[in-house]
């Protein structure tokens, strides 16, 4: 047996060199940790840009895309001109659109800090400063307010500035006590979308169908009441002085006649004389079904956990996206293909 007590002696030496091996692995990974070091101030910019997008609600813009509804059912795209006015549009009213959500946020930073998901926000997480806040109004609203001079509109200019003017005033006047009447607090938030919508016609000088001007009225209610309802079901009818104004079976049954008039009147436009001889085809009838199950695929939505906001309900469905973009083709087809022949 001492043979074999001696020969395990050199397996213990073999193990040495394997334990100094690992030593430049650790020396390694020390470049790594320094080149982190070397670029502070980018990681630190990218934060900053991260939280200044939050604070302007840039996933929002989404709503401001209605302004170019009038120039793609006027048929007016095929002049670059009133494509490049609408993208200008675009940007003027998201910046001020971004004023009217900072003032919100000032206005609220406190009760903010009290919500589970508001708090987040970068006025309630402290991240981004009151006195930064209010400096950024204030550029916003000297860009966004210049650039409607900038912009080539002719006669229309002071009509267009008019629209904005309402869409800032109304938004304070929610801000500052009307969020906390019932029905006046939906009627401002819905009065949001009919402004863009008419903001875009008003700039590039075309008229609106009234059937059309109905479709986007009554698709405004049927989400305004929309998120009512669900903050109900969610937070509670105290937690929200405007939602002590409400009842459940109120919000959830006009809801309801919203979306039906919404698509009542989307079929009455589709087929009305006019539409056709400006859109030089019936068939946009045949879309109406697409618009019902977009509809009905969002009311499923906040029937679930959603808490109603329309743009997060729409970011977090694929196949509402789906709905939405099948409606678009749909629509660009019919047009192209008429315009082709």
């Amino acid at each position: 047996r001492e043979p074999r007590a001696e020969s395990r002696e050199p397996r213990a030496e073999s193990r040495e060199p394997r334990a100094e091996s690992r030593e430049p692995r650790a020396e390694s990974r020390e470049p790594r940790a320094e080149s982190r070091e070397h670029y502070p101030s980018f990681y630190v910019f990218v934060k900053r840009v991260n939280e200044y997008a939050k604070l302007f609600r840039v996933t929002h813009y989404i709503k401001n895309l209605l302004i170019f509804i009038p120039l793609f059912f006027s048929l007016s795209f095929y002049e670059m001109y009133n494509v490049v006015t609408c993208i200008m549009g675009f940007i003027v009213f998201s910046l001020l659109a971004s004023v009217v959500y900072i003032i919100n946020d000032l206005k609220d930073v406190e009760k903010d800090r009290l919500d589970d998901v508001k708090r987040k926000r970068p006025l309630a997480a402290g991240t981004i400063s009151p006195q930064n806040a209010i400096t950024t109004i204030g550029i916003l609203f000297v860009v966004a307010t210049g650039s409607i001079w900038i912009m080539d509109t002719s006669q229309h200019k002071w009509a267009a500035f008019c629209i904005l003017a309402a869409y800032l005033a109304l938004n304070v006047i929610y801000s500052f006590g009307a969020k906390h009447i019932p029905i006046i607090d939906i009627t401002i938030l819905s009065s949001g979308y009919i402004l863009r919508v008419v903001f875009g016609g008003i700039i590039i000088g075309v008229s609106i169908s009234f059937w059309l001007y109905l479709v986007v009225l009554f698709c405004a209610f049927y989400l305004g009441l929309g998120k009512r309802r669900n903050e109900i079901i969610k937070q509670g009818a105290s937690a929200r002085s405007v939602l002590k104004g409400y009842t459940y079976n109120f919000l959830d049954k006009n809801m309801y006649v919203c979306q039906a008039l919404c698509i009542v009147f989307y079929s009455l436009w589709s087929i009305d004389d006019s539409t056709i001889q400006r859109m030089h085809t019936k068939l946009f009838v045949f879309t109406t079904p697409v618009v019902f199950l977009i509809l009905l695929k969002y009311s499923l939505n906040i029937e679930r956990a959603a808490d109603g906001d329309p743009i997060t309900v729409l970011l977090h469905d694929k196949s509402l996206c789906a709905l939405i973009i099948l409606y678009v083709i749909a629509a660009i087809i019919i047009v192209f293909s008429k315009a082709g022949g």
